[in-house]
């Protein structure tokens, strides 16, 4: 049966939402906030999960050598128009994130806009797994994802949004698995026409994360409230951040 991940039309339908202009204008500084949190100005860099290419295009546009994965052809192709809108080179890889790795192969790795978790435990700690493999010695692993603490504080039946164009996006989010999992069924009202699209993923706590890291093999981890480097801590910042080193 095919995964939620895999399915194209998920990615097309729900493009426009996921990832809206802004959040390409919000992207070279979420890229000058996590170099600077690394202290890494150059070398080779895997983004992981690099969806519509945000991020590669922008670590390319500052000289870094990127390999952008994603499984979805989708998303390659849009991230494939931006470099080519950009002038930048990429080396762009249609692969399942469980699956890839090259040793030793790069100086930083990131995973951004909660892209990792769509798996069982055990497959998650896989792919943190090749990532600590496909890091050169003293490579960096930069993790940004919606952290359990946040889920909780922010709980919502239902959510819903308004567009310009009279589009109507609700969301309707469960828990499961004993808060290990959230499965999410997103609506879609538009041109009078209704499409419902189900997906889940696993939930991990700043500690929890912080066990996965160390258990796949990198010797330091910390932990942060944003790529700002603001501090994890009461108040369940927006996003969980973790610089994972080998």
């Amino acid at each position: 049966m095919m995964e939620w991940f895999e399915n194209e039309e998920f990615w097309r339908q729900l493009y426009p939402y996921m990832f809206p202009a802004d959040r390409f204008a919000a992207t070279p500084e979420q890229v000058t906030q996590m170099l600077s949190l690394v202290g890494i100005t150059q070398g080779r860099v895997l983004d992981l999960c690099c969806g519509p290419g945000r991020h590669s295009v922008e670590l390319a546009r500052r000289g870094f050598a990127v390999t952008g994965v994603d499984l979805t052809p989708f998303l390659l192709d849009r991230a494939r128009e931006r470099a080519g809108e950009a002038g930048v080179a990429i080396e762009w890889v249609q692969e399942d994130m469980r699956c890839f790795c090259r040793s030793a192969a790069f100086d930083l790795a990131c995973s951004l806009f909660t892209s990792w978790g769509y798996f069982g435990d055990e497959e998650n700690v896989q792919v943190l797994r090749n990532v600590r493999e496909s890091l050169a010695p003293g490579g960096v692993f930069v993790m940004e994802l919606l952290g359990k603490e946040r889920v909780a504080s922010v709980w919502k039946e239902s959510i819903s949004t308004d567009y310009p164009d009279g589009t109507v996006l609700i969301q309707r989010p469960r828990v499961r698995d004993n808060w290990c999992r959230i499965e999410n069924d997103w609506i879609l009202l538009k041109d009078g026409g209704v499409r419902t699209f189900h997906f889940e993923h696993a939930v991990y706590s700043a500690r929890e994360l912080r066990d996965r890291l160390i258990g796949a093999g990198f010797t330091t981890v910390d932990l942060y409230g944003g790529l700002d480097g603001s501090e994890y801590a009461l108040g369940a910042p927006p996003r969980l951040v973790a610089v994972a080193r080998v």
